[in-house]
């Protein structure tokens, strides 16, 4: 039987002495996260500097990396440190002693964090991970990095459970926490037969969030008969409105940026007006941090009500494959060649990115496999805007044209509907083929449903993502200095 994961997320109401420790168990996964870094790094120069001998002295460079120093793990790292760690209840001295006061998971699954950080970025640089360039690891910052840590458990003796009632989390070493909704949940799916598999607990902006990682068994969910009914349904996502349907529906943009800019304004100017290292600055930094979070939770509450609104009110979900990375792009230009309406671009960037084409996508992936639905991505190449819905044929447009009118048939729709209309038509299309007819006898942009191959492509949009929705399309050329450097450094890496 397949098993799938999935997280419940609760914001918690501390206690001064739970804000503390919860604090300091975010410090020490802070800290051990950098220990390992510090020595994976200290490990890498050793091990460069042994084959760049044995290479000087007439050895082949390949069985020279062989030979090498590797660079330790989670395992290695934990074993010595637990030798140089000290403890100051018996007065030892070391890099750690106060390690008794959190839990031991805290410095384990921070060892895991940075090992997969470091995977990463190899992976990155040889070509065995896709998508955009992953960078070097960094160290975390007291006050700039995002506090957070995790605590695991043994599954056959739980010690990460609900309390009693459905408001609290009993969680090791730090106790019951009270969260600020309720849990019936969560504690469902555990009376299901879910498993807790580990919580993580992190800060944003003045609160602090729990978020409960569950293993259950996978069950296939079937369209209801409502969603059958319903169909397919076109979504067009945009600025001027958030999303508009095929239906005729359009769901207005919140906006919760510009909403927000004026404390944001004043906010920032408080911060820019305190002085570097003073505890005036630290508090105006915590205090724009508090603005910006809750930002993101109300764009976050918006898109869930969508999403799901979506999700369990049709069989089929058809978006465009947006760019939303090469959308958002600078246009300030280079020195020898300057950039056009460099403003104006960087206000549209700022909207494209508070209406978060990106996550009303990733919401809909998983949304549409809870309820049973079944998300569509067309080509984004697919002029959905300049067709006609109603014979297929195709206009000029520019951005200031919101209402689509058809020399052709006479059609005069909303622009963003219009457009939604095809991305439902396009959907319905049957895959097979490179170019099909429609049923207006249009040619017809292939579909992809999330998750194939085409889709794939794209699965981390960058600087550096494949322009194309379809293999056929990918970037071509030769690489560039830079990354002919990266490659051959990485030989010694790996």
């Amino acid at each position: 039987m397949s098993e799938q994961l999935r997280a419940y997320r609760y914001a918690l109401d501390l206690t001064a002495a739970q804000a503390s420790v919860v604090a300091q168990h975010a410090g020490a996964a802070r800290w051990a996260y950098n220990h390992a870094l510090a020595t994976k790094f200290r490990a890498l120069d050793e091990r460069q500097a042994a084959i760049k001998q044995a290479v000087e002295s007439g050895a082949d460079p390949g069985v020279a990396a062989k030979q090498a120093p590797k660079i330790p793990t989670k395992p290695a790292i934990q074993k010595a440190l637990n030798q140089a760690k000290g403890d100051d209840r018996s007065g030892q001295d070391g890099l750690c002693p106060w390690w008794h006061t959190v839990s031991t998971y805290a410095f384990q699954s921070a060892f895991a964090d940075a090992d997969r950080a470091w995977s990463n970025w190899l992976d990155s640089i040889t070509g065995r991970r896709s998508g955009r360039r992953v960078g070097r690891p960094r160290f975390k910052a007291k006050h700039r990095s995002r506090d957070s840590f995790r605590i695991h458990h043994d599954v056959k003796n739980p010690s990460i459970r609900p309390d009693t009632g459905y408001r609290r989390i009993i969680v090791p070493r730090i106790g019951s926490l009270r969260a600020h909704s309720s849990t019936k949940p969560l504690c469902r799916a555990l009376a299901r037969g879910a498993v807790i598999q580990s919580i993580t607990i992190s800060r944003g902006g003045h609160r602090w969030y729990a978020s409960v990682l569950i293993k259950q068994a996978a069950t296939e969910v079937v369209a209801t008969r409502a969603q059958r009914q319903a169909g397919t349904v076109g979504v067009d996502l945009g600025v001027r409105s958030l999303a508009a349907l095929s239906t005729g529906e359009t769901i207005s943009n919140p906006r919760h940026l510009n909403a927000a800019r004026t404390r944001l304004v004043k906010a920032q100017r408080a911060l820019s007006r305190t002085r570097k290292g003073s505890n005036r600055r630290r508090n105006a930094a915590r205090l724009l941090g508090r603005r910006h979070q809750e930002v993101s939770e109300r764009r976050a509450s918006a898109l869930h009500a969508v999403t799901k609104k979506l999700a369990t009110g049709w069989a089929t979900i058809a978006i465009e494959d947006l760019n939303v990375a090469g959308m958002t792009s600078s246009a300030r230009g280079t020195v020898e060649r300057p950039g056009r309406n460099v403003k104006a671009k960087a206000g549209l960037n700022r909207a494209i990115l508070d209406a978060a084409p990106g996550e009303f996508r990733r919401q809909l992936a998983y949304k549409t496999g809870w309820y049973g639905s079944t998300l569509v991505l067309i080509n984004r190449f697919y002029p959905s805007s300049r067709t006609c819905s109603a014979c297929g044929a195709r206009a000029k447009l520019t951005l200031a044209d919101r209402v689509y009118r058809c020399a052709a048939c006479g059609l005069t729709a909303d622009r963003d509907v219009n457009a939604a209309i095809n991305l439902a038509v396009q959907a319905a299309v049957a895959p097979g083929m490179e170019e099909t007819r429609n049923a207006r006898r249009a040619v017809a942009d292939h579909p992809h449903p999330a998750g194939s191959q085409s889709s794939t492509v794209l699965k981390r949009e960058g600087h550096r993502a494949c322009v194309a929705a379809t293999p056929d399309r990918r970037r071509s050329g030769h690489p560039s200095e830079a990354e002919s450097e990266v490659a051959s450094a990485s030989v010694l890496v790996t």
